[in-house]
């Protein structure tokens, strides 16, 4: 008796098992259906080795970086570094730039960074209706370095994998259903949960 009730047990573990299994499979296929065909590109494509193997966030450090420039990237990067954050620390800087690649990495969002940062309004300086003249050609310069360094590769470890920001000047609604990962200068950074779409 004491047998049978556990062989019934087992079985009963292993079809909730089997049931979990498909559930997974049928979300990861969802996923990968979902996906662009540049985001399984990046899945199957070896990463290249990146000539920035580590990242500093101070003013000598950015200073021997070469002064980079072309690229429809490396425009579109330094443009939304230098509007949404060219008043933070170069700390807040990189980290809004780590939100940005982390869009581009995920398939909720575009593939390209002038994809992710033209999409909606989801970065305010692209809808208020002003110039995007880059008048202050110091910060200028420094945030294009830091798009360069970024776009080489540079480690992401200020944002634990961030793919929203705000100022600590509002609240978004969706702020409260994200786990915030990081406060930096004047931003707080947050991951987007699974199983929340915000397109």
């Amino acid at each position: 008796m004491a047998f049978a009730a556990v062989f019934l047990a087992a079985q009963v573990q292993a079809d909730t098992s089997d049931d979990s299994m498909e559930s997974l499979i049928r979300q990861e296929s969802r996923a990968l259906n979902a996906a662009s065909s540049a985001h399984l590109q990046r899945l199957v494509t070896p990463a290249s080795a990146s000539s920035v193997k580590s990242m500093r966030y101070d003013a000598n450090w950015l200073a021997t970086q070469p002064v980079e420039s072309g690229g429809r990237d490396w425009t579109c990067l330094t443009e939304a570094l230098y509007f949404e954050a060219r008043g933070e620390s170069i700390k807040g800087q990189v980290a809004v730039a780590e939100v940005i690649l982390n869009r581009v990495d995920s398939p909720r969002y575009p593939d390209s960074v002038c994809g992710v940062v033209n999409q909606g309004c989801q970065f305010s300086y692209t809808c208020d209706g002003h110039s995007e003249a880059m008048h202050e050609s110091g910060a200028e310069a420094q945030v294009g370095k830091i798009a360069a360094v970024m776009l080489e590769g540079a480690p992401r470890e200020l944002t634990d994998g961030a793919t929203h920001y705000h100022t600590v000047a509002v609240n978004p609604r969706w702020a409260s259903a994200f786990p915030m990962t990081a406060q930096i200068g004047v931003h707080r950074f947050y991951r987007q949960p699974l199983q929340i779409s915000m397109n």
